[in-house]
């Protein structure tokens, strides 16, 4: 029971302390390495990441070219996972499925027949159903593996062999491009024009000093997606992101008017941005729809068979199909932004991020190795074959006499080995040769191939002993993929588009999202506020909490901006459709807005950018402030009037006509010319009336010709013509004359 129970070996000599900061750091560091080199990460030679090129070489040792029959993809994924990739068989097949997908790869390197998913983002049949074969991409990125242009390695467990790299002839890492999240990095390259490519590639074999803006204005404009779209990007931006190799390009969906007739239309979306699902983008509309966002919309139709056909319906045929789009781009995926970030393994080694004349200086680099490779692969063949016929040439001219040591000796081999200083490959050539070979024309043939293979001999060597012949014929092979996928073709056209947005209202667009309702909106003496539906006359059945009352009630729309003015001089602007509702008292507008404790709502109207108002303080100071500069567009408002307690923010009246009567608490009135008043964004403003004590009661702008009106407490209105006002007619600042008979004893205009 008590005793103790020692390990096997006795003692603890095998159990070894560990630090462990030091031991997760060296296995963190494995296993990010793992990621960046083996997993996330696409070589810039080749364009690939490890299982999409062990996808190609699994398919080419199984003899699935580009010409030969589809073999089921089951077969595929298990060659891949048991010879070459030990990782799950559905990760693998993913990854056949998306080198198969038009809609992914621009130029796909997979030819798959069965159901391989579609735009719509519905997933691939499963492996047992699906079958493949290379395409003519795979077969260039292919070419030349057989005559040692790449190096190989030993496979995970040592029984095979695997490409650490492909020949890659076709520009595939920004042709086809491709996107990987590793460990504190990641990559996203978008695919690009393999026309366009081949010609930036040979721009820069002939002036390796290209720079970036050259290559741009030139050759490679910018992406070209497999699903089409619009680029909007400006010229100068798109530059900037392919010389740092960090940056974005906005696509917008292609769209079209289509004509109904009689002054309807429908807009039609042809086109739809990369990596966005067809089926996901219209239920988000459908969404928006319900949640009336998009109040210029009547209802969306996937009309899509072969192509997109998305079709978009408008409210009514008033709608501007400029606004509506720019709306949908503001909300939905229809407008996406493709994040650029080259982040490549540089020499299969480094990852880093390269600029685009960086990766395709790489790429033809990689070509002129592989070219250099493949040379002296053929020179070393063309060697020992020449070797061969250099023996069978001495038999032919000796034959006689190879046939009497051949019958004659019992070891021919060190006989003829010593009689014509032949070496032993020779020897065997000789004396495996058939009868049948001993026509004359044999003769004749095989000095004809010794000939044609020392003048290729020749030109080999000179090959590798000139770089500018090997740049010229890395040059003559880009030409030749050039060829393959010109812009003329099907697949070489370019899909992607360059266009500017068009310069549509902002104001417009923001109206655009905002269902347009009439509502009332109600701001009570301590500062709640609340929209009510539709616009109510009678007041009088609003209810406040205890102690409250009404301050402002106003009618509005949803679309239009509320202008809350305080009395400390701010400024702040709500959206109609924003406000709380009318159930209950609403909400205080210092949780709604930064409001100081210590002010007050002076008053609050719907926002018209044309109007101009003259603002006065308690003091008597004003001036006047176009309404388009009091609109805010935080929380924090925007200061209009200077003013330091005592004096406040009292009066706001629109400006009209051409003269200006204020009246003092004093109840001296004073009229003078409405242009005697600045007009500022902001300021303390001019002083209107001059005081002994008190301040100001009330101000209203008139035009003189009409004369001077006021409504008194009884409801009766009083108008006093401009020869009657003479005596209250002044300059601004002085103290004026006591009101006119009749004026109310409230001090105000308005009873």
């Amino acid at each position: 029971m008590g005793q103790e129970i020692l390990p096997p070996s006795g003692g603890d000599d095998n159990i070894l302390p560990v630090d462990l900061k030091a031991a997760l750091e060296e296995r963190y560091l494995a296993y990010a390495l793992s990621t960046i080199m083996h997993r996330a990460l696409p070589d810039v030679r080749d364009g690939l990441k490890p299982v999409h090129r062990r996808i190609i070489h699994a398919m080419s040792e199984m003899g699935i070219r580009s010409n030969s029959s589809f073999k089921k993809c089951a077969r595929i994924v298990g060659d891949v996972i048991g010879k070459f990739h030990p990782h799950g068989d559905q990760s693998v097949y993913d990854a056949l499925v998306r080198l198969a997908q038009d809609f992914s790869q621009r130029y796909p390197v997979v030819d798959g027949q069965g159901n391989f998913g579609n735009i719509d983002g519905d997933s691939a049949a499963a492996y047992r159903y699906t079958e493949a074969r290379m395409t003519e991409v795979a077969s260039l990125l292919l070419e030349g593996i057989d005559q040692d242009a790449v190096d190989f390695r030993p496979t995970y467990n040592e029984e095979d062999e695997e490409p650490v790299v492909l020949p890659g002839a076709f520009p595939n890492l920004l042709a086809n491009g491709s996107s990987g999240i590793a460990v504190g990095m990641a990559t996203s390259i978008p695919s690009h024009n393999a026309h366009e490519l081949c010609d930036a590639a040979l721009h820069l074999i002939r002036h390796p000093d290209a720079t970036v803006e050259t290559l741009v204005e030139s050759f490679i404009p910018g992406p070209d997606f497999p699903t089409g779209g619009l680029i909007i990007d400006s010229r100068e931006s798109i530059i900037e992101a392919y010389k740092t190799g960090r940056g974005g390009f906005r696509t917008r969906a292609k769209w079209q008017i289509e004509d109904l007739g009689r002054g309807g239309y429908q807009i039609i979306v042809t086109e739809i941005p990369f990596q966005v699902q067809k089926s996901r983008l219209i239920e988000k509309i459908a969404e928006l729809l319900l949640a009336r966002k998009l109040p210029l919309l009547e209802d969306i139709r996937d009309e899509s068979a072969e192509d997109v056909r998305v079709v978009l319906v408008p409210k009514s045929r008033t709608v501007d199909p400029t606004i509506l789009m720019e709306s949908m781009f503001k909300l939905t995926e229809l407008e996406s932004r493709f994040p650029l970030n080259m982040n490549v393994l540089s020499m299969g080694r480094i990852p880093k991020v390269m600029a685009l004349n960086e990766v395709l200086k790489e790429w033809l680099d990689h070509l002129r190795e592989v070219l250099q490779r493949r040379s002296r692969f053929r020179l070393a063949a063309i060697d020992k074959r020449l070797e061969i016929l250099g023996g069978l040439l001495i038999a032919y001219l000796n034959i006689d006499e190879v046939i009497r040591i051949i019958r004659e000796e019992d070891e021919p081999k060190p006989v003829m080995v010593a009689r014509w200083a032949l070496t032993d490959n020779q020897v065997e050539a000789i004396l495996n040769m058939r009868l049948r070979s001993l026509r004359k024309l044999e003769e004749f043939e095989i000095r004809t191939e010794f000939d044609n293979l020392s003048r290729e001999k020749a030109d080999i060597e000179a090959l590798l002993a000139s770089d500018d012949k090997q740049w010229q014929t890395v040059a003559w092979e880009i030409g030749e993929v050039k060829k393959k996928f010109a812009k003329a073709t099907e697949l070489g056209r370019r899909r992607t588009q360059f266009a500017e947005a068009p310069d549509a209202d902002e104001e417009a667009i923001q109206q655009a999202m905002i269902e347009k309702e009439p509502i009332t909106v109600v701001v009570s003496e301590k500062g709640w506020i609340r929209a009510l539906k539709g616009h109510i006359s009678d007041t009088t059945t609003l209810t406040f909490k205890e102690g409250d009352a009404l301050k402002v009630a106003f009618p509005a729309q949803t679309t239009d901006k509320i202008l809350i003015v305080t009395t400390g001089g701010k400024a702040y602007t709500l959206g109609g459709d924003k406000l709380p509702g009318g159930r209950g008292h609403g909400e205080p507008l210092r949780i709604i807005v930064d409001m100081e404790n210590d002010q007050d709502v002076l008053t609050a109207f719907a926002h018209d950018p044309t109007r101009k108002m003259l603002i006065v303080s308690t003091a008597g100071n004003g001036f006047v402030v176009p309404e388009a500069e009091l609109a805010a567009n935080t929380r924090k408002g925007k200061q209009i009037m200077n003013v330091s307690m005592p004096d406040e923010a009292k009066l706001i009246v629109t400006v009209q006509g051409d003269h200006v009567a204020a009246v003092g608490e004093n109840r001296k009135m004073l009229v003078f010319p409405l242009v005697q008043i600045p007009e500022m964004s902001r300021g303390k403003g001019v002083r209107l009336q001059r005081y002994k004590d008190g301040g100001i009661s009330d101000v209203r702008c008139f035009s003189i010709a009409d004369g001077l009106t006021w409504e008194d407490s009884a409801g009766r209105t009083f108008t006093k013509s401009k020869d009657e006002l003479a005596e209250w007619m002044g300059d601004r600042a002085g103290a004026g004359r006591t009101v006119p008979k009749g004026f109310p004893r409230s001090g105000k205009f308005s009873g």
